[in-house]
């Protein structure tokens, strides 16, 4: 049973992990991060103390990664850890082959979520997607994201890239077309709050409904060129957006004519 943990990192999803781990039996014993402000941060959020030298490094059942996906290997590769330690990494479209192979147990434990500083999240409601380089590694991985989450999933580094993919297109940007629609927003003189009941019910149909294509609503699904001519006129002068808008519509268009 993994009894307790080491994170490495201080950014968005180490201070997720370093909040969610005590909350389910695992003592996390070191923040290893190479910012000082946020490695105190984090260490007092998982009440431990915190490193940026190798050389100290505490010793632990499970090595938790989340850095950038650029430096997994960098931050890891001059490490020594306990042979019988878990080493992973919480990154989505980087494969298990990212920790160097001096390290003997490898594996993923990759959280599908958007993370912010300061922002609590429900990790039992988090899916985890999990890879190792072993099946006793994988065995110790499940255990571990079992005491986080009830929703875990096995998976190769091709899938979760993918998974990681969506979660692109349905969190980052669509997050980014929140944006838009606040700057569209104030031009018309009126608030982002204004948008809010209406971010919130289409995110609430797509998930009950468990098919979004089935419940789109809106010009393109209608089409009405009418309205997306007047459209496209109001994007006159911004290059970028009106292909976004063409694009997005024929995607919409193509996607739910072909249920007709």
């Amino acid at each position: 049973m993994t009894n307790s943990a080491v994170i490495i990192g201080s950014g968005n999803v180490a201070e997720a992990f370093a909040r969610a781990l005590p909350a389910c039996g695992i003592e996390v014993r070191q923040i290893f991060a190479r910012n000082a402000g946020r490695g105190e941060a984090v260490a007092a959020l998982a009440g431990c103390g915190w490193t940026d030298d190798p050389a100290h490094l505490a010793a632990a059942d499970i090595y938790i990664t989340a850095v950038s996906d650029s430096s997994i290997g960098s931050v890891l590769d001059p490490l020594a850890v306990p042979a019988t330690a878990v080493v992973v990494h919480t990154a989505g479209a980087q494969p298990v082959e990212a920790i160097p192979a001096h390290f003997a147990r490898r594996g993923v434990l990759y959280p599908l979520q958007t993370f912010t500083a300061g922002r609590k999240v429900d990790f039992g409601a988090i899916p985890f997607f999990i890879e190792a380089s072993d099946q006793a590694t994988l065995a110790a991985i499940r255990e571990v994201a079992s005491r986080l989450s009830c929703h875990v999933f096995d998976s190769t580094s091709e899938s979760r890239a993918e998974v990681h993919l969506a979660g692109v297109f349905a969190c980052n940007f669509v997050n980014a077309l929140y944006g838009i629609g606040q700057e569209m927003m104030a031009r018309a003189g009126a608030p982002f709050e204004a948008l809010v009941p209406l971010i919130v019910e289409t995110a609430r149909k797509a998930a009950d409904s468990g098919d979004p294509a089935a419940v789109q609503t809106g010009p393109a699904r209608r089409h009405d060129t009418t309205t997306m001519q007047r459209h496209m006129a109001l994007l006159d002068g911004n290059g970028r957006l009106k292909n976004i808008y063409e694009l997005m519509s024929q995607e919409i268009w193509e996607k739910t004519s072909r249920r007709n």
